[in-house]
């Protein structure tokens, strides 16, 4: 066998038997085989010009023991090799030269692994239609988070050691995000490495979900992938803080809090952020969430004594009953009592906000509908999700002018608006 067919045997069955297709570490070959260092430098550069192998030098991902992307040109690995002295990079079969040699009846049933096994890097990203989530969503087996970002999926440790869950619904998603069309149509996107260590069971789950191409990864969540930290934060994460500012500022008034609950921790519901399955039903259950958090949540304790609760109306037959105002309307004659301004628009618009969200959950509440699947069911939760946002950041903005609240600090990443609207 030549040295040529040698050491491309050598990394094609290293990348092959390799628990996560590893790329061969050039210095195993040097030493291996006591092969020259000039001599093994231009099989690796016949084989490269072959379209055989690739290098990975570690300078775009920080692991070269794995194939995170696909390869540079071939004439930049060539430069990047005869500059490198064989230390710290890895080879890989080509995925051209593995079309021809895998046998993909070996992955039968295992899509995903067949992918990497045929050289797919292992941080290209497929994207799936939401409702795969709900599988794992609704069943109490499964540990299941997500912030509107990023996400992953366990099996409780409960059922994991029971004995009573099948070993091939055992499974771990390490993690998942989410990507968009040019049309903000929402997917969940995973990396190829994740999606290859489910069951087979489970990849012929998720493949029978996957979508064509089209859609572009999360920026926050591609930004974690590539080491670095997230730019901003969900915007549902930015309107619990707003509230709980917000209720510092009435302290500081002292004033009981405006809001009763903040919605942050474990006091955030479930459902409060992007819809996993943008269907009517459950963008109408979100309309019912955000409202439960505006004017169910506004505290009459706040108001004191300012503004009356009550209201006489007299009705046709002359005779006059006492009606509850309800909070918006509160919060609207209290604003009005205490905050004078000369344009009092935005102050309009913050509470016709709030009055739209009230309109809106009451609408499913008297109207029977079939539950459609729509993807402008995101795309209007988003915008009415942004107006609320706009609303609240206001109301915080407005309680800043109280003297009491002067000198009162904000995060930076609040004060600078960095946060995600998809």
């Amino acid at each position: 066998m030549s040295r040529k067919a040698d050491v491309l045997r050598k990394i094609t069955e290293f990348y092959l038997n390799s628990h996560d297709f590893n790329g061969l570490p050039i210095r195993n070959i040097v030493q291996d085989s006591k092969v020259e260092e000039i001599e093994l430098k231009n099989v690796l550069i016949s084989l490269i010009r072959e379209k055989k192998i690739s290098l990975n030098f570690g300078d775009i991902h920080p692991n070269p023991h794995i194939k995170a992307f696909w390869e540079a040109k071939e004439e930049i690995q060539i430069a990047k090799l005869e500059k490198s002295n064989l230390e710290h990079l890895c080879a890989y079969p080509s995925s051209l030269y593995l079309k021809g040699f895998v046998d993909p009846s070996e992955y039968q049933d295992r899509p995903f692994t067949l992918r990497l096994a045929l050289g797919e890097p292992q941080l290209s990203f497929l994207s799936f239609d939401l409702s795969v989530l709900e599988f794992y969503r609704n069943d109490p087996r499964y540990y299941y988070t997500n912030n509107d970002i990023c996400g992953m999926i366990s099996v409780g440790d409960e059922y994991y050691e029971s004995g009573k869950m099948a070993s091939s619904d055992k499974v771990l998603l390490q993690t998942f995000g989410f990507s968009y069309d040019s049309e903000f149509n929402r997917a969940v996107a995973v990396f190829l490495r994740y999606l290859s260590d489910l069951s087979p069971q489970h990849q012929q789950i998720w493949n029978a979900k996957i979508l064509k191409d089209g859609y572009e990864l999360h920026p926050d969540y591609s930004s974690i992938y590539m080491g670095h930290g997230p730019e901003g934060v969900s915007i549902f994460d930015a309107f619990s803080e707003e509230l709980h500012h917000i209720n510092e500022m009435c302290r500081l008034m002292n004033r009981p809090p405006l809001f009763k609950n903040e919605l942050k921790d474990d006091k955030k519901p479930r459902d409060f952020g992007f819809l996993i399955r943008p269907t009517l039903k459950q963008y109408n259950d979100f309309i019912h969430l955000l409202d439960k958090a505006i004017s169910e949540n506004i505290n009459r304790k706040f108001f004191l004594n300012d503004v009356p609760f009550e209201y006489d109306e007299v009705r046709d037959d002359g005779k006059v009953v006492v009606r509850h105002k309800g909070t918006i309307q509160i919060l609207d004659e209290w604003l009005k009592m205490k905050f004078r301004v000369k344009d009092r628009k935005p102050i309009q618009k913050m509470i016709a906000t709030f009055k739209e969200i009230r309109k809106l959950r009451q609408h499913p509440a008297h109207v029977i509908d079939e539950d459609i699947f729509d993807q402008r069911y995101f795309r209007q939760q988003r915008k009415i999700v942004m107006k609320a946002y706009e609303a609240i950041k206001l109301l915080r903005l407005i309680f800043a002018n109280h003297p009491n609240t002067k000198g009162y600090e904000i995060p930076d990443w609040l004060q600078s608006g960095k946060m995600w609207t998809y």
